[in-house]
């Protein structure tokens, strides 16, 4: 994760390239651990799956974000940033003056070591972005005072968003709802009435149901077959039984 605040030391000359001012990674690691780092991808995933069609939603993670042009010490990198109505293409850092505006929802995955910034310092600087939702996410369910917490902008301060009856926070920015299962994450799609999946996930369920759409098939092949061979069995009985009544037939007429 990025510092918030960098120690003030001078530039000693002024950097023909701004990739020298403005460095792409800060040297801490993506994630305070595996488990965070999964959970963060999986996130990320889905909500770049969700936004697949919608050609000017900018996702990423972990970015360094800039946010005082020909100042590198005011810069911050969120776990998570979703920006609406600038271009997707890939980006080395995320300049606030560049792009003309800060993202519309940020989510920091709060750990030992940053749940008190997140909930302090980062809380501050986001709402002076005036980045409209921002989100916490406690992973292990030890740092924050609940797990998953919500906070949306008003009048430049963040008030929390409260859980609906089924325990989901709406991000009104993403119009999507965040949920705890268990201590993961999920994230719920109103509209379309279904959880938000990643690519390889949608992919997964559509191989799932595949195989399973198979099976129904085959077990209905097997019973049509089974309900042929019986229906089969019933004409072969029958006409034995009318040959036989024949039979006896023309004995009692023999007899007669």
């Amino acid at each position: 994760m990025a510092h918030l605040y960098a120690k003030d030391t001078s530039i000693p000359y002024a950097p023909t390239d701004d990739r020298d001012l403005y460095p792409s990674e800060d040297g801490k690691p993506m994630a305070a651990s595996d488990y965070h780092l999964r959970l963060l991808i999986r996130t990320l995933q889905a909500l770049e799956a969700h936004f697949e069609q919608n050609p000017e939603v900018y996702i990423s993670g972990d970015i360094m974000m800039y946010y005082r042009e020909g100042d590198p010490r005011k810069s911050i990198s969120p776990d998570i940033l979703v920006c609406f109505g600038i271009n997707p293409k890939m980006r080395r850092t995320y300049k606030v003056w560049e792009e003309g505006k800060a993202p519309d929802f940020v989510m920091e995955f709060s750990s030992e070591t940053t749940y008190d910034k997140d909930l302090d310092e980062k809380m501050d600087v986001y709402a002076s972005l005036k980045i409209q939702d921002y989100f916490l996410y406690d992973a292990e369910g030890l740092y924050l005072p609940t797990p998953l917490m919500g906070f949306t902008l008003v009048d430049s301060v963040y008030v929390a968003i409260p859980p609906d009856d089924d325990g989901g926070i709406r991000s009104s920015v993403l119009g999507l709802d965040f949920h705890l299962q268990g201590l993961e994450l999920g994230i719920y799609d109103p509209i379309a009435n279904k959880w938000v999946q990643t690519l390889a996930e949608q992919e997964a369920a559509r191989a799932e149901n595949a195989e399973a759409r198979a099976e129904q098939e085959a077990a209905r092949a097997e019973q049509e077959a089974i309900a042929r061979e019986n229906a089969e069995t019933r004409a072969e009985r029958a006409e034995a039984e009318v040959a036989q009544l024949r039979e006896e037939l023309a004995r009692l007429k023999a007899r007669s």
